[in-house]
């Protein structure tokens, strides 16, 4: 389910152009926009055409707390007008023009287009870069789909237990840089508070029963059976009671140790739930995560790009066995392994289903914020390891990808989803003006 935002509309005219049909085709778009899901509208229903009328607009939109403003061009209109809506509503700005209609006795009818392109001279002469550009009949969503990624981290709690896994170094991060590119909070729990974190017995035995009727659970022992239990509905409550948009665990060394069992069977239990759960203490990857379910992705998951064959042009998009169960290929043995951390791991093993795909790593470097994108198609195969995992084949050759993530430092974890939901998030890296690595 897509994130829910708020959204201002206006249109701004001129009445020395064709005025009353930019109000027909204005009341058409209102009904279409009417139609996109979650998203709340602040519409200014005349077209704005005075400075004094801009000046209310903005004052109304402004006080409905919005995530972001559509202003369409009508028709050419004043250069004050997306000016006095910019310095009142401070939001980002999707510059809408309309296709032109055909001639009217020689006279150009809207000269919308030339509208877009003044409001775009006079903001980015302002200083305003959080503009973007759409042209045609419809609006573009996937400009709608950036400001949910936006308003999702804007919001977002996010929670860090213990701290990222040993070794991993880049997946450290400044937390007030993080905050001040995304404005997303990140709370700091121990892992203790987590293993120790009270639930009922009731809880439990609920998860238990789920857990057998998911997995086939012959491999491991009733002990082990009852830890993964009992940390579903720990993960679960803590997650409910914190009030938490997502949690990332530091799930080894520790964990195993001194719970009994490594968390990645119950992360994937709880993940098939619509919880966000990032692995080994990956606070980006997790806002990665977070992310791709604002734009509607169903059940995102952290994988590594894992055996890349070369001369196959593929990789195993690999983890130790924490993916969503609800991504299970439906045809291999779906179960639970201790093969893990001594026999102490828990994870779920299962090949995912083959489909199309994309990924996104949300990384910072030095102080840069950039986002990693690529996409491409999953190949059935067999059941021949442990984990969770699927052979990709991306649209780029593995080569190529390798070449970028090795060239650019790229973390080596990224958020998974089935489908394309590229697009939204290099109009997001605009607005945000992160690099985009391809």
């Amino acid at each position: 389910m897509k994130k829910e935002i708020n959204l201002g509309v206006v249109c701004l005219g001129r009445k020395t152009f064709d005025y009353q049909a930019a109000e027909r085709i204005y009341e058409n778009i209102k009904n279409d926009l009417k139609k996109i899901e979650k998203v709340n509208y602040t519409i200014i229903e005349d077209l704005v055409i005075e400075v004094e009328e801009a000046q209310t607009a903005a004052k109304r939109i402004s006080s409905q707390n919005v995530d972001g403003l559509i202003v369409i061009s009508g028709t050419f209109h004043l250069g004050h007008l997306v000016l006095e809506l910019d310095k009142v509503v401070d939001k980002p700005i999707l510059l809408w023009g309309l296709n032109e209609l055909p001639y009217n006795g020689g006279k150009i009818r809207l000269n919308s287009v030339c509208g877009v392109n003044l409001n775009s001279s006079n903001l980015y002469k302002s200083g305003n870069r959080e503009y973007y550009a759409n042209i045609g009949d419809q609006v573009d969503e996937n400009w709608i789909d950036a400001i949910r990624i936006k308003s999702a981290l804007e919001n977002a709690k996010i929670g860090i237990i213990g701290y990222r896994a040993k070794g991993f170094f880049n997946l450290s991060f400044d937390e007030l840089r993080a905050f001040e590119e995304t404005g997303a909070l990140i709370d700091h729990y121990e892992l203790k508070e987590l293993w120790e974190f009270d639930v009922s017995d009731k809880d439990i035995a609920a998860r238990r029963e789920q857990l057998k009727e998911v997995f086939d659970v012959s491999d491991i022992s009733t002990e082990q059976l009852d830890k993964v239990a009992s940390l579903s509905a720990k993960i679960q409550n803590f997650v409910d009671s914190k009030g938490l948009s997502a949690l990332a665990i530091r799930c080894w060394p520790e964990f195993a140790d001194n719970f009994g069992i490594s968390p990645c069977a119950a992360m994937s239990l709880l993940q098939s739930e619509d919880y966000i759960l990032g692995c080994e203490g990956d606070v980006e990857g997790t806002m990665s995560m977070l992310a791709h379910q604002a734009v509607g992705a169903e059940t995102p998951f952290l994988a590594d790009l894992s055996q890349v064959d070369l001369e196959e042009n593929y990789a195993l998009l690999w983890h130790c066995g924490v993916a969503p169960c609800n991504l299970w290929d439906g045809s291999c043995n779906i179960s639970l392994d201790s093969y893990f951390a001594g026999g102490r791991g828990v994870t779920a093993d299962f090949v995912m289903k083959s489909d199309q795909f994309s990924v996104l790593r949300f990384d910072s470097a030095q102080g840069e914020y950039r986002v990693f994108l690529q996409k491409g198609e999953g190949i059935p195969m067999e059941k021949d390891l442990k984990g969770t995992y699927f052979k990709g084949r991306f649209e780029k050759n593995i080569n190529e990808v390798l070449d970028t993530v090795v060239n650019n430092g790229v973390a080596h974890h990224i958020s998974v989803v089935y489908g394309d939901y590229t697009e939204a998030f290099k109009i997001f890296a605009d607005i945000k003006k992160w690099k985009v690595i391809e």
